[in-house]
């Protein structure tokens, strides 16, 4: 039974990375077809395209009655980010601070986190603070995109790939279109086969739920962003990994919280939020004097986040 529940895991996982890859390339095609900017497709399209495995998994836990694999979902995934893939990256190659991550990327990321714990301490996060989690995130992306419009910044320059159809591929929607329906269909079994599985493995094994969501389910869907800041370290091209981890949690919070919590009410367990949210914030905030002081995350740094990382995951498990 662990072997079937462990195959379906990575099987699961492997198809929605690829599905929701599948789904961004295809709407953005059709987007940009219809001469909407590349920076609103990647900003919307790109940006919510790549968080949609964590939120497929979100709603999936939460309809199937496994509130701690939604939560841990996210908040292992945000505490994934910054402390096991910024570590990794940093200690591959230094990742220099633009002033945008200092004066937006951060207090947005931190105050989304500290909105998420404060509004949680009643036990769940029902729809109408979904509604508040939309609201922001939608007169965030707003920000984003007449920020970038007015100081004539690129997608790429906020790390987001934009892909845009060939001449001989603009003759042929419908390839676009089956890319969507496959990728949308990835997504959908993916987060149905990873969910149960992870569920059955936690009562397998006799752990909690909310181990599993904060340990295989978090780094299994944090492993696109830990592949590319890593082969982007590789590359010596880490000048915006961490607006893009940044980003990641943003979205992460305001996205998949508030269209789940629309869909169900998400409980939150005590355990989470007097444990698992604090390692969060506290982790968010010791990265600003690293961001501040060399304007530049250090290999020792690296190493200091990644050594957190361990450790709260061992405390965890233990």
């Amino acid at each position: 039974m662990a072997l079937n529940n462990t195959v379906l895991l990575v099987v699961g996982l492997a198809m929605l990375i690829l599905g929701g890859d599948l789904l961004v390339r295809g709407a953005s095609r059709i987007a940009l077809r219809f001469k909407i900017s590349p920076l609103v497709v990647g900003v919307t399209i790109v940006a919510f395209g790549t968080s949609a495995p964590e939120l497929l998994i979100s709603i999936q836990a939460a309809l199937a009655g496994s509130p701690d694999i939604t939560m841990g979902n996210v908040v292992g995934s945000n505490i994934c980010n910054l402390a096991l893939v910024l570590g990794v990256t940093a200690l591959i190659a230094p990742i220099p601070v633009n002033s945008d991550s200092i004066k937006i990327d951060w207090p947005m990321a931190m105050g989304s986190s500290l909105l998420l714990y404060f509004l949680v301490r009643e036990g769940f996060v029902d729809d109408y603070e979904g509604i508040m989690f939309i609201v922001l995130l939608i007169l965030y992306v707003i920000f984003i995109i007449r920020r970038s419009r007015k100081n004539n910044i690129s997608p790429a320059e906020l790390g987001i790939e934009v892909e845009a159809p060939s001449d001989a591929e603009k003759q042929n929607m419908g390839k676009d279109i089956l890319l969507i329906i496959i990728g949308g269909g990835g997504l959908y079994f993916g987060s149905d086969w990873f969910v149960n599985s992870a569920r059955d493995l936690a009562i397998y094994l006799g752990v909690s739920e909310r181990i599993v969501g904060i340990t295989v389910v978090a780094i299994g869907t944090s492993l696109p962003e830990l592949v590319t800041s890593v082969v982007a370290a590789f590359k010596r091209e880490t000048d915006l990994a961490l607006g893009n981890l940044m980003g990641s949690n943003i979205f992460n919070i305001l996205s998949i919280l508030g269209i789940t919590s629309l869909i169900s009410e998400i409980e939150v367990s005590e355990v989470i939020l007097n444990s698992d949210m604090i390692w969060m914030l506290a982790i968010t905030l010791v990265i600003l004097p690293m961001m501040v002081f060399n304007k530049r995350i250090d290999r020792y740094e690296g190493l200091i986040l990644l050594g957190t990382y361990v450790f709260y995951t061992v405390n965890v498990i233990i």
